[in-house]
């Protein structure tokens, strides 16, 4: 009878086990049936936060909505990155609401600043601590004196890298949003057509591709390209060093592409966003940043 017993209890301690395993109970309330299932949670985080709830902007001219309001004067209201302008509908205002765009975002972006000023700006904007970066410059890297005088590409990445580098050494989790490299082509396809911005023009915007707008001959021509590949080559930069951070999002050539006319075109310069330029730039930069997938 007693090795029966035995016996007994043996096999009911085998039940007990297999009923409460079936529970997902350990007998101790913690082991590793509960651990796991919180473990795949954190695997399935998402990296990329689409509702960012501050925003600091780096970058050159067009960040700081220059010649946007008034002629030869930057017009940081209208910056498609973090104005208060209505008509713009910056992308701060889209994300942050109107008060917290005003108290919560930050333009540390510079009129006339190339790539190798990004570092510093970098540095002035995580300060702030910002949830989100974005990165609109390399406009001024191509728009030299001359083609010879443009940025190499070996330059442009080291300073990217740089700037990138910066952010990450204060700021490993910040978001990074970085717009491609205008269509600066198309801006003299379009430009050209008015008088009055072939006239300023003359004054010595963007010499590399603008000087002497009329000038079909051959030589002027392959100026203009070497001007345009230079540019197709910053956007590939932007797009390799960004895709080596999980926190970077690049625009996919979103700003190169947008087939823009004169109405988005200040009408002081021809050359930088009018306010509905800088409208549609918030709105590109928006779609990207709140986008499911990147």
């Amino acid at each position: 009878m007693r090795k029966r017993s035995h016996r007994v209890r043996a096999a009911l301690t085998v039940v007990a086990a297999m009923v409460l395993g079936a529970a997902g109970c350990d007998g101790g309330g913690g082991g590793s049936p509960r651990a796991e299932p919180t473990k795949a949670r954190a695997a399935r985080a998402p990296l990329w936060d689409r509702s960012p709830d501050s925003i600091a902007a780096v970058g050159d001219s067009i960040t700081r909505g220059f010649d946007a309001c008034t002629v030869l004067s930057d017009c940081p209201e209208a910056s498609w990155a973090t104005g208060g302008d209505a008509r713009v509908d910056s992308l701060a205002v889209r994300l942050l609401g109107a008060a917290g765009a005003a108290e919560r975002s930050w333009n540390h972006a510079v009129t006339g600043a190339r790539m190798a000023d990004l570092p510093e700006q970098m540095e002035q904007a995580a300060a702030h601590d910002p949830e989100l970066v974005t990165v609109m410059v390399g406009g001024n890297d191509a728009c030299r004196s001359s083609a010879s005088a443009m940025t190499s590409v070996a330059e442009f990445r080291a300073d990217f890298e740089e700037a990138m580098g910066t952010l990450r050494s204060a700021l490993p989790k910040t978001q990074v949003y970085v717009s491609s490299v205008p269509n600066l082509k198309r801006l003299w396809s379009e430009g050209r057509t008015n008088m009055l911005g072939k006239q300023v023009w003359k004054l010595g915007i963007c010499p590399s591709m603008l000087a002497d707008a009329d000038d079909l001959t051959s030589a002027a021509m392959v100026r203009r390209d070497s001007v345009q590949r230079r540019v197709v080559e910053y956007n590939k930069v932007l797009a390799e060093v960004c895709a080596k951070d999980r926190r970077c999002r690049f625009d996919d050539n979103a700003v190169y592409d947008f087939r823009f006319g004169t109405d988005q075109l200040s009408h002081w310069d021809w050359f930088h966003p009018s306010r509905d330029g800088q409208a549609e730039l918030a709105e590109i930069a928006y779609r990207r940043v709140t986008a499911r997938n990147p």
